[in-house]
């Protein structure tokens, strides 16, 4: 009897249907994910990207999506070279290409300007604190108003519209502003104004309109955020002569009652209590 071959024909005519077959299908695959892949990222199919810097952010929306994309606002800034409320950046970058649907990322210059507080600048060189200011966006005068004071180029107050500005209050970036310098001590007499009863800022711009300043400052307690303290005593006394630029030492006291029953001159004479 004849040996059977291990693979007769029919095995290797039913092999070679079933690899055709593989193939076949194998192609009709990768020619579907082929065309699905293409019309899923819109392969070809791109667009040039608007310029919308400058419009406000309602303009530039409606532009792009004129163009089948989206804006998204990333940020905001501040620069008063621009409208205000208007875009100052985007990417992807104008006149760049983007495929339909793509966000494109703006940044806006802000509607308002940014507010800035106004540090205690009292008793520091006029160099540092025109430093200072200017790091903070606000314009400082190269001119300066003078007045007498116990030390020469320190800061006395600052001022905007001619009005004085206090620690503490808000302004706008680009508010231009004036340095109020000591000049050191006149040669002219003054009379010393009574100053009990007032806060130590009070106090202060008493002492500078009457051409003097503040000297040594003691407190009864310490001093809590929130809570004023008053000037009960003050050395020289209300009414005593003083050249102009001489400082005035102070007192205070978070008990108004010590301010109310003072009578603005020391007891005993004398400055121990300093």
């Amino acid at each position: 009897m004849a040996k059977k071959s291990i693979l007769d024909k029919s095995d290797l005519k039913f092999i070679g249907w079933n690899v055709l077959l593989a193939l076949v299908v194998g192609t009709v695959i990768l020619i579907v994910l082929i065309v699905w892949l293409k019309g899923y990222t819109q392969h070809g199919k791109e667009v040039e990207v608007a310029d919308v810097r400058g419009m406000v952010a309602e303009e530039a929306t409606a532009v792009l999506e004129e163009q089948g994309l989206k804006m998204a606002i990333i940020d905001s800034t501040y620069s008063d070279k621009v409208p205000f409320g208007t875009v100052v950046e985007q990417d992807p970058r104008p006149a760049s290409h983007a495929k339909d649907g793509r966000l494109v990322y703006v940044i806006i210059n802000a509607t308002t300007k940014r507010m800035v507080t106004m540090p205690d600048l009292q008793d520091i060189s006029y160099r540092q604190a025109e430093t200072t200011l200017r790091a903070m966006g606000l314009r400082v005068d190269t001119a300066y108003d003078y007045k007498p004071s116990a030390f020469r180029d320190l800061v006395l107050e600052v001022k905007s519209h001619g009005e004085t500005v206090q620690p503490g209050e808000k302004l706008p970036v680009g508010t231009r502003v004036r340095l109020v310098v000591g000049y050191g001590r006149g040669t002219e007499q003054v009379t010393v104004p009574q100053v009990i009863g007032m806060t130590l800022q009070e106090a202060r711009n008493t002492l500078l309109r009457n051409r003097l300043t503040v000297g040594a400052v003691q407190y009864d307690t310490p001093q809590e955020e929130g809570t004023p303290q008053f000037v009960y005593r003050q050395t020289p006394a209300e009414g005593e002569k003083l050249v102009e630029g001489e400082t005035v030492a102070l007192r205070l006291s978070p008990d108004i009652e010590k301010a109310v029953n003072a009578t603005g001159n020391n007891s005993d004479g004398t400055d121990e209590w300093f």
